[in-house]
């Protein structure tokens, strides 16, 4: 079972993401528990968290359908003390969110060295971050994107993944979610049918199919490993459709939610309609 759906917005509150994901006729959806460019949010209140329990009941969304995503503030690597300790501590607030909401998965950007410190000590930043995160929390497994590797962020490549994971303490709450055109502004082409098997291939070499808790479906404005993150609707960017007919064919990959962060959410819909036809052609 492939889960499909799209980051809508949860103005109003967690309960009206679900109401806009069903209107898409999603079974997946992405959102931010709190506004994703601030450091701090007012804490959930009882009535909401019962409001989306209560939605995601009705509607039939179970937590593995659902991907959220932490601040685009937060940096898990950062090279200063006071930098990391901000980041680590608006980290674990989300993934307190995510447990109050009875959420399961937290997506996130691994983070950036800045150009201060080295790639290897940024990436053993990252997973110190985790484990802190996790030790303080239960029950929410953290989910690492892979990036288009812009300015200094790290996560561009597979094995930057791999060598985060290797060094997080409990393996069964961490995992990956491969966002496509990432993938492809990084280097990994998806361009043909056997380009995007074989960046598929690699990532099950290198990090493992066990580890994959999400996708993010999305074509590329940027080039083909341009280290530029620029989304496009399906089909109308540099990737081209052939990749996502492949990756919803791929046996593989199942069980987890698989989002549009594409840009015209007017044809949401259709793109999540036009995904699912092509597990049955």
């Amino acid at each position: 079972m492939k889960y499909l759906g799209a980051h809508v917005s949860a103005a109003g509150g967690p309960d009206q993401a679900v109401l806009r994901a069903v209107e898409l006729g999603a079974d997946a959806l992405a959102l931010f528990t709190k506004n994703q460019r601030q450091w701090r949010a007012k804490p959930l209140t009882d009535e909401a968290i019962e409001a989306f329990h209560q939605a995601c009941r009705e509607h039939g969304f179970a937590p593995k359908q659902i991907l959220p995503h932490d601040s685009y503030l937060i940096n898990l690597g950062h090279p200063d003390a006071a930098g990391l300790k901000k980041s680590r501590d608006a980290f674990l607030d989300e993934m307190q969110r995510c447990e109050q909401l009875g959420l399961t998965l937290l997506n996130f950007h691994p983070g950036s060295h800045l150009n201060k410190i080295s790639e290897s000590e940024c990436l053993t930043r990252i997973a110190d971050s985790i484990n802190e995160a996790l030790s303080r929390t239960q029950g929410v497994t953290a989910v690492i994107e892979n990036t288009a590797g812009q300015g200094s962020n790290l996560g561009w490549r597979f094995e930057h993944l791999a060598e985060i994971i290797e060094q997080v303490d409990d393996k069964s709450r961490v995992g990956v979610c491969i966002d496509t055109c990432h993938a492809f502004a990084a280097g990994y082409d998806l361009r043909t049918p056997e380009a995007c098997t074989a960046m598929l291939d690699e990532f099950e070499t290198v990090v493992g199919f066990d580890c994959l808790r999400g996708m993010h479906i999305n074509d590329a404005k940027s080039e083909f490993a341009s280290r530029v993150d620029r989304h496009h609707s399906l089909g109308q960017g540099n990737i081209g459709l052939e990749a996502f007919t492949t990756i919803m064919r791929d046996p593989r990959i199942d069980d987890i939610p698989m989002v549009l962060e594409t840009i015209e959410p007017a044809i949401w819909a259709e793109e999540i309609a036009w995904l699912r036809a092509q597990q049955h052609q």
